[in-house]
């Protein structure tokens, strides 16, 4: 049964995927991304928003692949769903800790539910 959390958890992802194709396409919102030090992406951040899009793919399927599991918290999807929840809060740290206001404002509250979210997930069964 897909669960609530990871149907969140997955809508969120995709809105950061398109925002992340967004700034791959030149959008000046940097200031949300990347340490927050350009509006418009260079070159490298833009393709690194592509490979993003990418890795959040995979995290949502993970996340959907828990949800789906009946009974114990067992084998691959479960400890990777573990492993995502920590990546989620580590991201908020970094992104609390970012010299941009506007990555600080608006990303550490996204990455924090993202990580609160999946660790939801992970706790079922």
């Amino acid at each position: 049964m897909t669960t609530p959390a990871a149907v969140a958890a997955c809508v969120l992802l995709g809105a950061l995927a398109v925002f992340q194709a967004l700034l791959a396409c030149g959008v000046p919102w940097g200031r949300l991304a990347w340490g927050g030090q350009h509006d418009v992406l260079p070159a490298r951040l833009r393709v690194g928003s592509l490979v993003v899009i990418v890795v959040y793919v995979v995290l949502g399927w993970v996340i959907l692949a828990r949800a789906a599991q009946d009974g114990g918290g067992h084998g691959i999807p479960a400890v990777a769903t573990w492993a995502i929840a920590g990546f989620f809060l580590l991201g908020a740290a970094g992104n609390l800790a970012s010299k941009s206001r506007s990555e600080r404002v608006v990303m550490t509250p996204v990455a924090a539910l993202l990580s609160a979210l999946t660790v939801a997930v992970a706790l079922q069964g």
